[in-house]
């Protein structure tokens, strides 16, 4: 039992930074999740969450910890120059300035909801969210029951929410900028695109014959990315200051050095899908997915000693979201 309650207090860790998503507010997350994890694995009840649960040990995986090298095109197309539903592309340099154009734009659409009864006006396009915490590394190896016991944890703590066209602060357009995070560098307002032609590494265009046409974008890969500052920062929503996050966490510490020298993360891999109504270069559908590595070394969790630890994120957002999620998710109703 020794050694899986190691590996339980290693995911106190992992689960601090999967959090981090939702910001420093929902610390208490963490801890009760932690918690309630050390306690499932100090009664046994663990045993009952999943299919390899009664494993003591675990699999000894042979891949190493960290983010591979190398920044690869993933996307299943290449930018061709040309004409695509009645637009003309010569450049990637036209390509971004088009999904700028378009992102703006919807971005000024906004649309009345009822929430709890009130009417509340949000933007027109909202989406959801979905997180999958895949791959976690203890020293280099892969862990049955730890990989088991993350879908739970961040299930309990992650939760879904509508938002506006990433990266974005809030569904409310006169709330999305980052005028409250004591982190920020700039005043963004990210109720316009930030995106650069610089930013990207691939894109393509293609026409559906339908009136639309689909853009597809991999921006170029970023450490420790921060919203707005970066090639990923202006994609996507991105993880922003993690390392000051865990640095807050009162449980971890660190044999060498602080969190800013032990917490990284690699985005890269991560593309975007968005199809356009080129009549009025409006966004009726979208996909983003962001994919991130979180690497720790030399975390000190009460008796776990100078441990390190890796684990692979993948955040998507769909756009439009459905009537379902809205109402699940925030008692939302479009009107």
């Amino acid at each position: 039992m020794k050694k899986t309650l190691k590996a339980i207090l290693c995911l106190a860790l992992v689960a601090a930074l999967v959090a981090s998503f939702a910001g420093c507010a929902k610390i208490n997350y963490v801890t009760n999740g932690t918690i309630k994890a050390i306690q499932e694995v100090k009664s046994g009840d663990w045993k009952n969450g999943g299919s390899q649960g009664g494993a003591e040990g675990g699999a000894e995986g042979g891949a190493e910890g960290g983010a591979a090298a190398g920044d690869e095109i993933v996307l299943d197309a290449q930018f061709e120059a040309g004409t695509y539903g009645g637009v003309e592309f010569k450049s990637v340099e036209d390509v971004v300035k088009y999904y700028v154009e378009a992102y703006d734009y919807t971005k000024s659409l906004t649309a009345q909801y009822d929430e709890g009864g009130k009417t509340v006006t949000y933007y027109k396009l909202l989406g959801d969210e979905e997180m999958t915490v895949g791959d976690v590394m203890i020293d280099g190896k892969a862990n049955a029951v730890v990989n088991n016991l993350v879908p739970g944890i961040v299930s309990g703590m992650f939760k879904p929410t509508p938002y506006g066209l990433v990266p974005c602060y809030n569904r409310n357009p006169d709330l999305d900028n980052n005028k409250e995070d004591e982190h920020k560098k700039n005043d963004w307002d990210f109720r316009t695109s930030h995106f650069t032609a610089e930013d990207v590494l691939a894109c393509y265009v293609k026409d559906n014959g339908d009136g639309t046409i689909t853009i597809g974008i991999q921006p170029k890969a970023a450490e420790m990315a921060i919203r707005g500052e970066d090639s990923q920062g202006r994609f996507f929503e991105v993880l922003g200051d993690i390392g000051g996050v865990v640095g807050s966490i009162d449980m971890v510490k660190f044999e060498q050095g602080g969190a800013d020298e032990n917490v990284k993360v690699t985005y890269k891999g991560g593309t975007g899908v968005v199809k356009i109504d080129t009549k009025t270069k409006e966004i009726v559908e979208a996909d983003y997915e962001m994919i991130s590595v979180v690497n720790v070394t030399h975390a000190t969790i009460t008796v776990i000693k100078d441990k390190s630890a890796t684990l692979n994120i993948s955040y998507k957002n769909h756009y439009p979201a459905s009537d379902q999620f809205l109402k699940d998710s925030k008692g939302i109703t479009r009107k």
